[in-house]
């Protein structure tokens, strides 16, 4: 951050800044080409200028990978393919210092743009409710800053498929943007009892979830094993905050889960994701006695298990 702060203070030539801007408008038109001959010609101009050399290699990465997308047998895999590579993409930039935030602007706008035509256009010569180009539409779209219309693909590719942790956690960041708070925190803890391991942390972008994120990274957890905890200290800190009434069936379940779980945990000590999972499912336990207003004592008895798993979090969690 500090060469992006560098490189945006210092003066700047007007012909430094329209070779610049020119880049940007050409990169968020897919001109890599174009974009690569603005920054040559920004380079020769400042050859020390932060923002032109990150600019300049960002494009290169995307010009090469434009250069292969009609390589793909079709729209939905080049969509696909886009989709990857934007994920290459983000571990590109934590080499690149001085990245800003008008040149990944133009091309996230670009490559969502693209992938979303690809996979629109797919949809019109073949099955369009399908709930897995429905949920690719809509993070297009999400991706572009259009949370309105995302939230309604991904609603359609929910519906079809309720037990997509992926689906539901997406649709969930959609409404973090759009301000429904309530919704929001609801569907993120669905998704996070369905299957933690289900969901592309690096796809949400919502501050009610990333704080939740970077705060669970802290705590130095292996990856897998963090976005297990995710859930709990996401009760914990009060942002999964909102309950909702299990069901008959939904609470058979639960207490299947649990008890197969607690078989797992004695057998299988060394299995680190086995606890947090456990413990996420004695909180909606507890969750559903207090919602019925059940004994004290069923409640008292799922925190002693709790203590018994984790001392630390039976504090936080009791007190």
């Amino acid at each position: 951050m500090d060469g992006l702060m560098d490189g945006n203070t210092r003066h700047r030539s007007g012909e430094l800044k329209e070779l610049l801007s020119a880049a940007y408008t050409r990169t968020r038109d897919g001109d890599f080409a174009g974009a690569e001959l603005n920054l040559e010609e920004a380079l020769r101009t400042d050859f020390e200028d932060e923002e032109v050399i990150s600019s300049l290699k960002c494009v290169h990465f995307w010009k090469e990978r434009f250069d292969r997308v009609d390589e793909a047998a079709n729209d939905f895999e080049r969509g696909d393919f886009l989709l990857r590579e934007w994920k290459a993409f983000l571990l590109f930039l934590d080499r690149v210092p001085g990245a800003v935030e008008e040149c990944l602007y133009a091309l996230r706008n670009c490559i969502f743009g693209a992938a979303l035509a690809a996979y629109r256009r797919f949809a019109q010569n073949n099955d369009g409710n399908d709930p897995d180009l429905q949920y690719r539409i809509g993070l297009c779209l999400k991706r572009m800053g259009d949370y309105q219309n995302a939230a309604e693909y991904l609603e359609l590719a929910s519906a079809k498929d309720g037990e997509n942790a992926g689906y539901l956690a997406e649709l969930a960041d959609c409404y973090a943007f759009l301000n429904e708070v309530r919704v929001s925190k609801v569907f993120f803890r669905e998704a996070f009892y369905i299957d933690p391991q289900g969901i592309d942390l690096q796809s949400l972008e919502s501050l009610l979830i990333r704080r939740l994120i970077d705060e669970v990274v802290k705590k130095n957890y292996p990856p897998p094993v963090a976005q297990e905890w995710i859930p709990v200290f996401g009760v914990i800190y009060g942002v999964f905050s909102v309950k909702r009434e299990l069901r008959p069936l939904e609470l058979g379940k639960l207490r299947q889960g649990i008890f197969s779980l607690e078989k797992r945990v004695m057998e299988e000590p060394e299995n680190e994701i086995l606890v947090p999972r456990l413990i996420n499912r004695y909180f909606w336990l507890i969750d559903h006695y207090v919602n019925i207003r059940d004994s004290r004592s069923k409640i008292d008895e799922v925190l002693e298990k709790i203590k018994a798993l984790d001392q630390q979090v039976y504090e936080l969690y009791a007190n």
